[in-house]
């Protein structure tokens, strides 16, 4: 370039690097007209970028770097690129470049060739580029798919990052491309064949089989039988005898286990398991092993208000009512004749293996006295026992045979007792006599006062009493009593 045409010696004043710039000036002027890209070696790092020697320096802010501006902008110093022009201001020499837009565009271009030639069930190779907790998204080399969780693996998975990491590079299968949504949906799984296709034939129903615990929840256990291929065993099913609440109780995360395949529903996707199986079921052998009318002996392990459940063997119970403890008396809780721990003995009354019951009775072990009552006990016998229980209308009398008295308030004297406690007490023992044998109401009619009655005496007490209805309970048998009482007092009146 000529700077001047003659200098004091006579000169003329060349510039070979002014002509060089202008050169590069015009040809970068001519690739921004046009739209062009420009080659470009980076020389340095600055503040906000890079600057770039494309013939003249160029500046390369941060931003445009790449699609994601990347951390380390020194990587990029000493290496050649291509760049696109985006700003140039001739006035003050001044030019800003960018490499974004020609990734973006070249990733455009790429993205809707895959679009176009992508087809459900092709296998294409990726890279992992971001996980969340429903899947990982997979760029395709310009095209991002995703890669939903429950399409990663046939088995059990938290969360991808057990099975994948970001930059990972790996084949995917795509299942489905959405060209207006530019979506693509990928699998990992699908590579390989669906363990539950043929499941029928590796586990058929009654195969016993091995496998790893994976997850308890309060009502079971699932259990890994391999890769894919998971089962249930419902709490039910962990024990024949034994009531366990939750799966928790008996088994552990990641514990080896065995089990029997009870039942397959390939379409759902579901097995069910059995570990009890494994084992014989006592309540088969219940009916042959406590035939009913048999004794038996066990502890008392626990007590309801209807009843007693006697443990016969590990895990095996039965149960006594508690209307089947005593012939004769009138039991309204099991805990009054019986405790924790004690030893039992009682009688078979019933198996029933479907609803895993057995009926037990402790009454049964002795003769119902109230079959013979006439050989103990008849109307006008004196009888001597001691006072079990206090109540508002009388007081009941332990008489032999387990058999109880009922003494009425009015039986007690002549005069009339307004409160039984005032003079009877439980424990004391007192004499009277038989006035009344209800056998259908399994009741003895007790008196204190007639025990020194003459035989006239008691034919008058005995007719008062025949007044009673059959089947009144003991509350109506007090009015009973009072309104007998009444009469008595009316005909000594005169009335």
């Amino acid at each position: 370039m000529i700077e001047r045409l003659e200098d004091r010696e006579g000169m003329v004043v060349l510039s070979r690097e002014k002509a060089e710039f202008k050169k590069n000036w015009e040809r970068i002027l001519s690739i921004c007209n046009e739209g062009g890209t420009i080659e470009g070696k980076v020389k340095a790092m600055v503040k906000g970028g890079l600057i770039v020697n494309i013939g003249v320096e160029a500046f390369l802010p941060a931003s445009q770097v790449d699609i994601t501006p990347p951390r380390n902008l020194q990587s990029f110093v000493g290496n050649s690129y291509r760049f696109k022009v985006v700003k140039l201001n001739q006035e003050r020499q001044n030019i800003v470049l960018s490499r974004r837009e020609l990734i973006e565009q070249e990733r455009q271009e790429r993205r809707n060739k895959l679009l176009t030639e992508l087809v459900p069930g092709d296998v294409i190779k990726g890279t992992v580029k971001n996980l969340t907790d429903f899947g990982a998204f997979i760029d395709l080399n310009g095209l991002d798919g995703l890669l939903h969780i429950t399409d990663m693996s046939w088995g059990r998975m938290n969360h991808p990052s057990e099975l994948l990491r970001v930059g990972q590079e790996l084949d995917v299968v795509v299942l489905d491309v959405n060209r207006e949504k530019e979506r693509v949906s990928l699998g990992l799984k699908q590579k390989s064949a669906n363990p539950w296709d043929k499941i029928e034939e590796k586990f058929p129903v009654g195969t016993k089989i091995k496998g790893k615990v994976v997850n308890l929840v309060p009502y079971g256990a699932f259990v890994e039988l391999e890769p894919g291929v998971e089962g249930l065993v419902h709490v039910t099913e962990l024990s024949w005898t034994k009531r366990i609440a939750k799966a928790s109780d008996v088994l552990k995360q990641g514990q080896e286990v065995e089990a029997v395949v009870l039942g397959i529903n390939r379409e759902e996707q579901k097995i069910s398991l059995g570990t009890r199986q494994l084992e014989l079921n006592p309540w088969e052998q219940a009916r042959d092993k406590y035939l009913v009318g048999t004794h038996v002996k066990g502890k008392v392990r626990n007590l309801t208000s209807y009843g007693a459940f006697i443990e016969l063997e590990d895990g095996l119970d039965g149960m006594v009512h508690v209307s089947d403890l005593s012939w004769t008396r009138k039991i309204n809780h099991p805990s009054e004749v019986l405790k924790k721990g004690d030893e039992v003995e009682a009688v078979v009354q019933e198996v029933d293996t479907v609803n895993q019951r057995i009926s037990l009775s402790v009454k049964h072990l002795v003769e119902d006295p109230w079959e013979h009552i006439d050989k103990y006990y008849r109307v006008g016998d004196l009888v001597t026992g001691k006072v079990t229980k206090l109540a508002s209308f009388g007081a009941f009398i332990g008489l032999q045979n387990e058999i109880d008295g009922l003494v009425h308030i009015s039986q007690v004297s002549e005069e009339r007792v307004e409160k039984i406690k005032s003079v009877l007490s439980v424990g004391q023992e007192v004499t009277a006599r038989v006035i009344k044998i209800d056998r259908g109401e399994r009741r003895i009619g007790l008196s204190i006062k007639a025990a020194n009655y003459s035989n006239e005496q008691l034919k008058a007490e005995q007719a008062l009493l025949d007044q009673l209805k059959p089947g009144e309970d003991l509350v109506a048998l007090q009015h009973a009593f009072d309104a007998a009482e009444e009469i008595v007092k009316g005909s000594d009146d005169g009335r």
